[in-house]
């Protein structure tokens, strides 16, 4: 018989770190606001939440690694936005934010949930964080709360 392990959204018992940029802050509050909706939604308790700031997606990799090798934490879920200008920054920023919050990840043990926009414009990150194409911080959360509870059926 072939075993099945998927993850629930059951914030019961889980403490969740949201890291969220404040550069493009106007996007990532809504991002925040969205993840703080569905982590209460689906049971996270209040004093299980935390949020950190710092200033832009760069940095966020760096924050998740403090609060995932505090053990505090059972999933990281990291909030940003980057949109595209006329230089090649865009590029830089976005490939490294992502490496390094997949080393988070992997380093740990801890699910580090990548909930970074990268858009061509302004418009296509607010139609992101709770427009036309709903909230992907609250995509992030729910994704955080799946990835804990699949890795705690597979102790």
């Amino acid at each position: 018989m072939v075993q099945v392990v998927e993850g629930q959204l059951s914030g019961r018992d889980v403490r969740v770190a949201l890291v969220v940029a404040r550069w493009n802050r106007l996007v990532t509050e809504s991002l925040l606001a969205g993840a703080l909706d569905a982590l209460r939604r689906h049971g996270v308790a209040e004093e299980g939440i935390t949020v950190v700031w710092c200033p832009g997606s760069f940095e966020l990799p760096l924050v998740a690694q403090k609060l995932a090798r505090s053990g505090s934490y059972d999933a990281i879920v990291a909030l940003g936005a980057l949109i595209r200008g006329e230089t090649p920054h865009f590029e830089y920023i976005a490939g490294q934010v992502a490496a390094g919050l997949g080393q988070v990840a992997l380093q740990t043990g801890l699910p580090c949930i990548f909930g970074v926009l990268t858009t061509e414009t302004l418009e296509q990150a607010l139609e992101r964080a709770g427009g036309k194409y709903g909230n992907k911080g609250a995509e992030a959360a729910l994704a955080a709360l799946e990835m804990v509870d699949a890795l705690r059926r597979l102790r």
